[in-house]
């Protein structure tokens, strides 16, 4: 089919732009392989225990331990593990508490990995967070393996795929990691074990290691404000207590939380809550610093936290590598940029001094080490600003190298935190030509299925198959010329070549033949999309985003208000200006579904939550909720029922089969809510997650198997009545009249074969639904994705979902109102007005229906609104362009623990729900109250089926083109603005959200599409049923064409 072979297409150039641009502009950082190996007593010198305790509790905020925490302080985790202040008030020289800065993204494994080899992340490692790979390069667990010791380990299993040969594993215990609901199975397993490893003798070990998880999924579940964060951390200060009994003097106690967490306990992005985490170090036995020699104040930084009156000795989180290896008598790991923490290494001595400098000199041979790899190009700019500063070290004043060599290790790391990403402009050129090109044709085709003609489809056939032939050839020619060009292309490889050499040949060998061209529908529609692409070139407006696009989106209605207020009849001016008036409504109230992104704090109020510190639903969301799933298909049913269109699957899919399932996943939520307060015990909680894991699973089984398969099986929404009526009282029509105009959605078939020449019967057969036929077994598709969707929401999601879907109706009964209002305007404009008529053929108004025009044309102004209300939807649903805003949640819809593919996609359905949404709602736009024409009508053309087809694809081609312009646009105001101090933070991420909206919107139209081929083919094969039903041939019937409508 042609249609899917166009869309296959466009996502490969989609995916091949996206691809190029990225590997240009997101390139990992390069980890070089070097190991320290310098001689073992210039670093033993420092060595002050023979063993350490590395205890991480994970998303430990350094609030949670502040002995001044913010005012006023949270009775629920503040002031609650107490024991690290406790021990610092009464062992000054022991006992040390640190805030220390973890490197965002702040997920687990990319501070697992920082933590041990004290090098940066980079923004992409993220895409790691589900599957890490093995650390290769210099880590503190590789200088204990090549020096002999053993680590033990008890926690997190993420330390295993990333240290499978150096963790000892008879000293190993790990315990499975994404299970956010399990908030005591992994503590329990480290509470359980690790003090028996500690006290052991027969297995000698130098680093025990634990990572707790029950502090990172209380905060996940219901926030760091909630009686069960209070009563994880009183766990974990009793843990503690027990930890400072049994080690003995030549035991280091460290306590550290990778990251910290935010006002709702995600984590992920890098705002100063979530990269704020506790560090505290203890010495039972000999002290780790004197008084008796004061520091300098600028190698001894303090920040306050954010609420706090007291600022409070701050480090970096990298600084632990190289403090941790020199006090364990071990090599710095080579690729460190971590500087060692000056007060541990107060002894009255030069060992700050000497401490420091073996620090620096082992940073600037990674740094000479970087400029002389293939990277080393990146530090040309900064290479000058760390050759002055190292001069400093070594000509300087003796009084000040302290103070020199600090600032050279801190400039050092400030350097490298500017290379995160390591920019291609070549490859960042030709992903935006790739897209550029993509999004020409793209408008092009939609140009093209825009003409009247009949022989659209073998215009679109021909410059497809001209396409493929130039695109393959572009692919050969690049393949052969890249050797030629490799020297000249420096981080291109032969693919990159290929991929664009074939999908820019391609795309601009379409847009040629099908020659793009604008019309004032189109110009009337462009300044939205442009205003809503400018968004991307500010990083207020992109912050702000959630309160631009639903003026934009109430904006693109005007045009429709204003064909209502000059309709030319009332029914039709009521129906626009009504169901334009409940769209506004539904706008609204989404707009009352909050979650805000930092930056846009105080001026933001969280209302998708029940507060700003929780992940709990509101009160109202818990009581509307179960109203809305109840109410949609019910709905739903009232919309079809307006063109009789809501028999066949209809009667048993909506009331039963959705009704049911949109119940089972509210129910679902509503399980997880009472699960997470904790009311019922450990046996009650058991069998709450039991039980909700199979109802998702039920649901999901009853909306694939007795929902997809029924509708794939049986897609239609018709009811054909077959009736013999003596031909002396046969009627020509079936004609309701309400008020002013006829109420008729069905169309009557009446033979004029006989069953003998005396016969005096004819047969009549009716068709109910007739004139949405194609749309309404199309929304039935719709509907059972809805409620997959509608499964992975949370609760206020849910709510929000549902006027997402009322929005959608009362814009399609709009859309078709106006058109009806253009159809009327045409006629009386052409004269089709008939002087003489009866009341079955001609309209109140003396318009003659028989002759209205019945070509469907989508509009691009018709879409815009669409786009709009998905964006609208993302956001009320409670998201946003960031990484914390992901709702890990829902990865346990079907599961109980993190498990490939089930996790993925309930996340991804959740986050990218309303996208694919709107890509599989495109196709209503050509589909709604679009009656068939019956197989023997004399004006019926052969490829109906097929116009029906193309005028879906030419709605899906314009929702895409939207879309890709706001791809495009974020691309390339990342790419000039990728020096901005606020990339990182607000342009790359909502870059990398358009990607995975476009994504969703590609398979959301293919899906679409499919639908649209499978509907028409189902109603092609029952009208010619009906038509051998009813004897007759190509005059065996008249159509009812003057009353197919209520609307009018």
């Amino acid at each position: 089919m042609i249609a899917v072979r166009l869309l296959c297409w466009l996502a490969f150039v989609h995916a091949t732009g996206i691809y190029l641009f990225t590997r240009g502009f997101l390139l990992s950082r390069l980890a070089l392989a070097n190991k320290s190996q310098e001689e073992q007593e210039q670093w033993s010198r420092f060595a002050t225990h023979k063993r350490a305790v590395l205890l991480v509790i994970d998303a430990l905020r350094f609030d949670f331990v502040s002995d001044h925490p913010p005012e006023p302080p949270s009775p629920n985790h503040h002031n609650i593990l107490t024991l690290p202040q406790e021990l610092t008030a009464a062992y000054p020289h022991h006992s040390f508490i640190f805030n220390a800065y973890a490197d965002p993204p702040t997920t687990t494994l990319q501070r697992i990995k920082g933590l041990t080899t004290g090098s940066l992340p980079t923004f992409v490692d993220i895409g790691e967070s589900f599957s890490g790979s093995v650390i290769q390069e210099d880590s503190l667990l590789h200088q204990l393996g090549s020096s002999g010791h053993k680590v033990a380990f008890v926690g997190d299993n993420t330390w295993l795929s990333l240290f499978p040969t150096f963790l000892d594993h008879n000293l190993s215990y790990p315990f499975d990691s994404f299970d956010v609901e399990d908030l005591h199975t992994v503590d329990s397993g480290v509470i359980s074990h690790l003090p028996s490893i500690i006290q052991q003798k027969s297995e000698p070990w130098t680093l025990a290691i634990g990572h707790g998880l029950g502090v990172d999924h209380a905060g996940h579940r219901v926030g760091p404000d909630h009686p069960v964060m209070k009563a994880k951390l009183e766990q974990m200060n009793a843990f503690l207590s027990q930890l400072v009994r049994i080690i003995d003097d030549d035991t280091l106690l460290i306590l550290i939380g990778d990251h910290g967490m935010d006002q709702t306990g995600n984590h992920g992005g890098d705002s100063i809550l979530e990269t704020s985490s506790a560090v505290w170090i203890y010495s039972r036995g000999a002290p780790l610093s004197s008084s008796s020699m004061s520091l300098p104040a600028e190698i001894i930084p303090k920040t306050a936290f954010p609420g706090e009156r007291l600022p409070h000795r701050s480090i970096q989180q990298i600084d632990l590598v190289p403090t941790i290896s020199l006090l364990l008598g071990l090599p710095i790991p080579f690729n460190n940029l971590g500087s060692i923490i000056p007060e541990l290494f107060n002894r009255g001595d030069s060992s700050v001094k000497e401490a420091l400098e073996l620090n620096a000199r082992q940073i600037k041979r990674y740094l000479d080490a970087y400029r002389a790899s293939a990277s080393g190009g990146e530090l040309d700019g900064v290479w000058s600003d760390l050759v002055n500063a190292w001069s400093k070290v070594s000509d300087g004043p003796s009084d000040t190298r302290v103070s020199t060599l600090f600032a050279f290790s801190r400039l050092s790391l400030a350097t490298c935190r500017s290379l995160w990403a390591q920019f291609s402009l070549t490859l960042i050129s030709a992903g935006l030509l790739v897209m550029f090109t993509g999004l020409v044709a793209s408008y092009a085709l939609y140009t093209l299925l825009g003409n009247s003609g009949g022989d659209r489809k073998q215009k679109l056939e021909k410059s497809f198959l001209s396409a493929f032939k130039v695109g393959a050839l572009g692919s050969v020619v690049s393949g052969f010329v890249y050797p030629l060009v490799r020297d000249y292309l420096d981080g291109v490889h032969a693919h990159h070549l290929i991929l664009f050499g074939g999908a820019l040949a391609s795309s601009l060998t379409l847009s040629l033949t099908c020659k793009p061209r604008f019309t004032f529908d189109i110009i009337k529609s462009v300044p939205i999309l442009i205003l809503h692409t400018l968004c991307f070139a500010s990083n207020s407006f992109i912050m702000w985003e959630d309160h631009i696009v639903p003026f934009l989106c109430l904006t693109s209605l005007a045009p429709s208000v204003l064909i209502g207020l000059t309709a030319p009849t009332p029914r039709l001016r009521n129906r626009i200006l009504g169901f334009s008036t409940l769209f506004a409504v539904c706008i609204r109230l989404i707009m009352l579904s909050t979650v805000c992104r930092e930056e846009q704090h105080p001026n933001c109020t969280v209302t998708f939550y029940a507060s700003s510190t929780s992940s709990a639903p509101p009160v109202l969301a818990l009581v509307l909720a179960p109203v809305m799933a109840m109410s949609i298909p019910h709905i739903i049913r009232r919309i079809l029922a307006i063109s009789k269109s809501d028999n066949g699957i209809a009667l048993v899919f909506l009331p039963w089969t959705m009704t049911a399932a949109m119940l089972a996943g509210t129910t679902f939520w509503i399980f997880e809510w009472i699960h997470s307060m904790e009311w019922f015990g450990d046996v009650g909680n058991m069998w709450l997650r039991n039980g909700r894991t199979m109802v998702a699973r039920v649901t999901v089984m009853l909306v694939i198997f007795a929902g997809l398969a029924f509708w794939s099986a049986i897609p239609v929404c018709l009811d054909i009545q077959r009736a013999e009526r003596p031909t002396r009282t046969s009627a020509s029509s079936v004609t309701e009249t309400n008020g002013e105009s006829p109420v008729v959605a069905d169309v009557r078939l009446k033979s004029s074969h006989f069953k003998s020449p005396d016969s005096d019967t004819q047969v009549t057969v009716t068709l109910l639904g007739f004139a949405n036929a194609f749309g309404s077994p199309y929304l039935i598709l719709w509907s059972i994705f809805l409620s997959v969707v509608w499964l992975c929401m949370q609760l206020t999601g849910q709510v929000v979902l549902g006027l997402f879907t009322v929005a959608l109706l009362a814009y399609l009964e709009i859309v078709d109102s106006v058109r009806d209002v253009w159809g009327l305007n045409q006629a009386y404009s052409k004269g089709f007005a008939s002087t003489v008529g009866t009341p079955s053929t001609t309209h109140p108004s003396g318009l003659d229906l028989n002759r209205l025009p019945l070509k469907r044309e989508v509009r691009f102004s018709e879409i815009v609104p669409l786009a709009l209300l998905a964006t609208h939807a993302f956001y009320g649903t409670g998201h946003q362009p960031t990484i914390p805003a992901l709702q890990w949640k829902t990865a346990f819809v079907l599961v109980s623990s993190v498990r490939f593919p089930y996790s993925q996609i309930t996340v991804i359905l959740n986050t990218l729900g309303p996208y694919f949404l709107a890509g599989l709602a495109a196709p209503l736009l050509a589909l709604w109250n679009f009656p068939p024409f019956l197989p023997s009508s004399p004006s019926a053309p052969v490829s109906h089926q097929e116009d029906v087809v193309l005028s879906a694809l030419r709605s899906c081609l314009g929702l895409t083109t939207y879309f890709n312009s706001l791809l495009l646009g974020s691309a390339v105001f990342a790419a000039g603005l990728r020096r901005h101090l606020m990339v990182w933070k607000v342009f790359a991420p909502r870059y990398m959200f358009s990607v995975l909206e476009m994504a969703a919107l590609d398979v959301g139209v293919l899906v679409g599409i499919w639908g649209v081929w499978r509907v028409s083919r189902s109603v092609g094969r029952l009208l010619r049923g009906a038509e051998q039903l009813c004897h007759g041939g190509q005059d065996a019937y008249n159509i009812d064409t003057k009353a197919l409508k209520e609307r009018i």
